[in-house]
């Protein structure tokens, strides 16, 4: 039996003569997907696999196919002659071209067996002279093949051979899917022993030494690898020991390493390579000149084995010296190897003579974590779910490692500078931090923050786009907008289709020992930030904003000046300035009546409904009692109209309810419920007491325009205290109120005991309310049966997506990160708005 290893992404070439039985090969061993058949594309493009005059159309669409396939992962087969070099050529440009390795397999069987089989096939009409000449070119494919790409070559000669052949699938060198982890993944360490000592010490670690004292090996008690993203070597005072360390680890299997670029010049020049002493090489040869040949002939074979770039647990985590775009990822050629080592530039230098880094991770839209060095940084940011942790040790910087899957950061400080960079690293970035770009928020991308990460696709991120652009406020005061939030739980009993008793449920189900219940003003929500000073603030021109929940001014000048007027007015009243030591606040609020900001919205979506239900419903009641009385079976319709007009009437008096007259500001009063950051801090952490005991302060410094917001806490042992929660829910909404929102006492930042955030806030709406979003007649048994099979499992997965970056976003804004981070996290808020969700809900 013949084994042929094949990579298991390749593109692999049958080369054959007619009737050498690379069909019959290819179908034994692959799958028929996997075939690309060139007899099968003639017939595609022509209707004929034997018309020769379609060649070429022929194999432009197959080679079009193997590119799509392989660009998605697919080991692809060529079935072909491939006799010709210019063939085989255009295949290894196509593998190349996707960083895969072309591979070839020849079946050599005796000419005059392939005759015999050619012979026996109706559609070969060619003479025994093409494939005597076939056969010549086989034959000097031989000694080709691997000069002209092939990076594996398996010869197969006679049939026995071809019959007894297996297929043996190699992974490739860079897939380790298998290791999960958890790993330690630890910066560049550049010659820095002492301070990687420190670090894999903090990390937990235990070092083993040898006879001199030297460490050789680690282990950690919590089996946790250790992976080294490269740049062990170079400026710093202790290369060998460096190498020794992870060499040990390595080979001990308790650590992973990755190639940097400085490993690759150092091979270089121990392999004799004119190579020149720069960049601390010449430090690194000192060193190792200390030591026995058989070490630095050790260092040579380690540096030789290492593989550019490693794909972890299941293809979620990738760790290159340099980063990797997500289409190299997995992939192996020259490119890629230089992209993990030395990243991508954009040809210029930079006033200190570096050169400039092209920002791939900006554009990055990969599912998998990337991280990686080589380029150091002050302080470690994550980018589109990628993160550089090189944080300049040898540079008097720091030696700072992720832990993953925790994704927690820990680092030590250098002993000292031990040599001193080219670029300051607090030299300022490339971009001021008040400059947007659209490769920031456009298309499809990932982002990764404190409290989780997401994909917004490049279909919402076109929509979001589009408001922004248009209709939002200067992004410099869009500091925050707020989550969407999920009803309760669906109720099941008493005609109720939201009841507090499963808003009580779910949050004790998810750990939730205390909650407070909060009148839902039925208006509009508002968010306001407002600096002390009305001629400016630190934010730009302007004395704050007033914007809606997806980013719009509220009313417009001059409106929304008299509004924050008031509400800076209340601000001093009630003492907050001084009290808070800032000199701006962000509130959350919500405006009323409703109908001042959606009167239009009210007259061309309800109240049409409800005029046209009110004078049709009566005449045509009116003309089935005139029909009843003349003794027609009108009755069970009669009745059934009758029902339709008392729910119109039922649904014209619920949104009347909340549509009040108003002149500019007069008649309009605003409820806040939440103070979510100053200049010194965000309050997210503070509990709902808090938040709502300033609100009661705004409330008393302007009576007239603000509205308090009336709540129960509950505790949620005590069935006495949800029953009294209860019945305060029952009259409110007896009295026409919208309901109340559940939230978690401890506060907008709580968690559940398992460390998840816990639901915003849980909306539970009353009885009459919800004929305004589910229609007149919803209390039916028919519809409201149907209605309770509703599925709120996205909209809670929204709200909590919402949440988590808007949380992020005032860490940002009190944090005094640049605009374009701020910004990324606000505008992913609104792109989640394009979900589709039942907006009902």
């Amino acid at each position: 039996m013949t084994t042929l290893d094949i990579p298991e992404l390749a593109l692999v070439a049958l080369v054959g003569v007619s009737g050498s039985g690379k069909s019959t090969f290819a179908r034994r061993h692959f799958a028929p997907s996997q075939v690309l058949s060139s007899d099968a594309f003639r017939a595609m493009v022509a209707d004929d696999e034997n018309d020769q005059s379609a060649s070429a159309d022929a194999f432009d669409a197959l080679h079009h196919v193997a590119a799509t396939r392989l660009r998605r992962g697919r080991l692809t087969v060529v079935d072909a002659t491939n006799l010709q070099p210019h063939a085989r050529a255009a295949l290894v440009r196509v593998a190349r071209e996707h960083d895969v390795l072309p591979v070839a397999v020849v079946l050599d069987v005796p000419e005059a067996l392939a005759w015999e089989r050619t012979e026996g096939r109706a559609d070969r009409t060619f003479g025994r002279q093409v494939l005597a000449r076939m056969q010549r070119d086989l034959r000097r494919s031989y000694g080709q093949l691997a000069r002209e790409g092939f990076r594996k070559v398996h010869v197969l000669r006679g049939v026995d051979e071809i019959d007894a052949a297996e297929i043996r699938y190699e992974k490739l060198f860079n897939d380790r899917r298998e290791l999960t982890g958890p790993f330690d993944i630890v910066g560049d360490v550049h010659g820095c022993r002492a301070e990687l000592e420190a670090l894999l010490t903090r990390l937990g670690w235990e070092l083993r030494r040898d006879e001199h004292g030297r460490p050789v090996d680690a282990t950690h008690p919590a089996g946790r690898t250790a992976v080294f993203v490269g740049d062990l070597v170079d400026r710093g005072p202790d290369s060998p020991g460096v190498l020794r360390l992870v060499m040990g680890m390595v080979v001990a299997g308790h650590a992973i390493c990755v190639p940097g670029n400085h490993e690759q010049k150092l091979l270089r020049r121990l392999r004799g390579r004119d190579v020149r002493l720069t960049h601390g090489l010449a430090e690194t040869m000192a060193q190792l000149a200390a030591e026995p040949d058989s070490f630095v002939a050790e260092v040579a074979a380690f540096v030789d084995g290492l593989v550019s770039h490693y794909v972890l647990d299941g293809g979620r985590l990738v760790v290159a010296h340099a980063g990797l775009k997500e289409a190299y990822q997995g992939r192996a050629s020259g490119r890629v190897r230089a992209f993990a080592l030395f990243g991508e530039t954009t040809g210029e230098t930079d006033e200190y003579g570096l050169p400039v880094r092209y920002p791939w991770a900006r554009e990055y839209r990969g599912s998998a974590m990337v991280v990686y060095g080589h380029t150091p940084t002050p302080e470690p940011e994550w980018v589109n779910n990628t993160i550089c942790i090189d944080t300049g040790c040898v540079f008097g910087g720091r030696l700072t490692a992720l832990r993953y899957p925790e994704k927690e950061l820990l680092s030590v400080p250098a002993e000292r500078e031990w040599y001193a960079p080219a670029r300051p690293l607090t030299a300022a970035p490339a971009r001021p931090d008040q400059v947007l770009e659209l490769s920031d928020v456009a298309g499809r991308r990932h982002v990764e923050h404190a409290y989780g990460s997401l994909t917004v696709p490049a279909e919402n991120a076109a929509a979001a786009l589009e408001v922004m652009s248009r209709f939002a406020v200067d992004p410099r005061w869009l500091a925050w907008l707020p989550p969407t939030m999920a009803p309760c739980s669906t109720a099941t009993v008493g005609g109720f289709l939201e009841h507090p008793a499963q808003a009580f449920a779910d949050y004790r189900a998810a750990g939730v020992d205390r909650v407070v219940c909060e009148e839902k003003h039925m208006g509009s929500r508002a968010v306001v930030l407002v600096c002390r000073e009305p001629d400016g603030g630190p934010f730009g021109p302007g004395g704050g904003v007033v914007h809606t929940r997806t980013g719009r001014p509220f009313f417009g000048e001059p409106l929304d000046t008299g509004l924050l007027d008031r509400v800076r007015g209340a601000v001093a009243g009630a003492g907050l300035w001084a009290e808070l030591e800032t000199d701006w606040l962000l509130l959350d609020c919500e405006l009323l009546p409703w109908s001042a900001k959606a009167g239009g919205l009210i007259r061309e979506q309800y109240a049409g409904v409800g005029a046209a239900g009110r004078a049709a419903l009566p005449a045509a009641l009116a003309v089935l009692e005139a029909a009843a009385g003349r003794g027609l079976p009108v009755g069970d319709l009669r009745d059934r109209m009758a029902r339709r007009r008392d729910e119109i009437v039922a649904y014209s008096d619920a949104y009347r309810a909340y549509v009040g007259p108003t002149d500019g500001l007069r008649g309009v009063t605003l409820a806040p419920f939440a103070v979510l950051a100053g200049a010194k801090a965000s309050y997210a952490d503070r509990d709902h007491g808090w938040h709502l005991g300033l609100a009661d302060r705004l409330c008393a410094a302007d009576p007239e325009f603000f509205t308090p917001t009336r709540r129960q806490v509950v505790d949620l042992a005590d069935p006495a205290a949800e029953a009294t929660a209860t019945d305060w829910w029952l009259e409110l909404t007896a009295a026409g109120g919208e309901g109340m929102v559940v939230k978690p006492y401890a506060g907008p930042a709580a968690r559940s005991e398992r460390g998840s955030l816990l639901q915003p806030g849980i909306k539970c709406r009353g009885r009459e309310y919800l004929r305004i979003i589910y229609g007149p007649g919803y209390d039916e048994p028919e519809q409201l049966a149907a209605l309770r099979r509703r599925s709120l499992g996205r909209k809670r997965g929204l709200a909590l997506r919402e949440h988590g970056l808007g949380l992020a976003a005032l860490d940002a804004l009190v944090a005094g990160a640049p605009l374009w981070r701020r910004h990324e996290l606000v505008f992913a808020i609104l792109a989640c708005e394009s979900e589709p969700v039942d907006p009902r809900l």
